[in-house]
């Protein structure tokens, strides 16, 4: 048997990647939440049956509870795409823009961290969760036009380790609010 010489300690693989393996790819690997799985699938299961967008929904709870794990499973239980983003990139409602106008039918926008939204940003959202439109003023003073422009139903998903930063309006746009612990 030859030997294997060893130069680090330290493994190879960054560990970025092996967080990335770890974290299950489909809800139904999660190990633990038994009853948020439950009560979500039960969601699930009735948005796919009507053909309709899964409910806003909010978690929070203490880091590493699944938060961000419920969130990127189920789009892909729910065959839908996922867009991305954090409420500290979130500075301004015109960066939220992007974001609502390229969301498909039925997909999925996920905000981490969603307490750090700045107030007009989450005064932006009220009327995108609730009518799925936004309004765009173009131009300025005398001479600005409002556009409301119409979005696809989507499904918007929050996480936060700071529920009790959110504002009451916020969070009672949440038709699902999961408390991790």
């Amino acid at each position: 048997m030859a030997r294997e010489t060893i130069i680090s300690g330290m493994d190879n693989e960054p560990s970025d990647e092996k967080d990335r393996d770890l974290r299950p790819s489909s809800i139904h690997d999660m190990v633990g939440q038994r009853d948020v799985f439950d009560r979500l699938m039960i969601a699930v299961d009735a948005a796919v049956k009507r053909g309709d967008p899964l409910g806003h929904i909010l978690f929070d709870g203490p880091p590493g509870l699944g938060k961000t794990t419920f969130a990127l499973c189920l789009p892909r239980e729910l065959k839908v795409n996922v867009q991305l983003t954090s409420g500290a990139a979130l500075q301004a409602p015109k960066d939220l823009v992007p974001y609502l106008t390229n969301a498909d039918e039925r997909s999925v926008l996920f905000i981490d961290e969603i307490h750090r939204l700045p107030k007009p940003v989450e005064e932006y959202l009220y009327t995108a969760m609730e009518d799925f439109r936004i309004d765009i003023v173009n131009g300025e003073g005398t001479n600005a036009r409002t556009l409301n422009l119409w979005l696809k139903p989507f499904t918007l998903i929050g996480a936060t380790t700071r529920a009790g930063l959110l504002s009451a309006p916020l969070r009672d746009r949440f038709q699902i609010r999961e408390h991790l612990d």
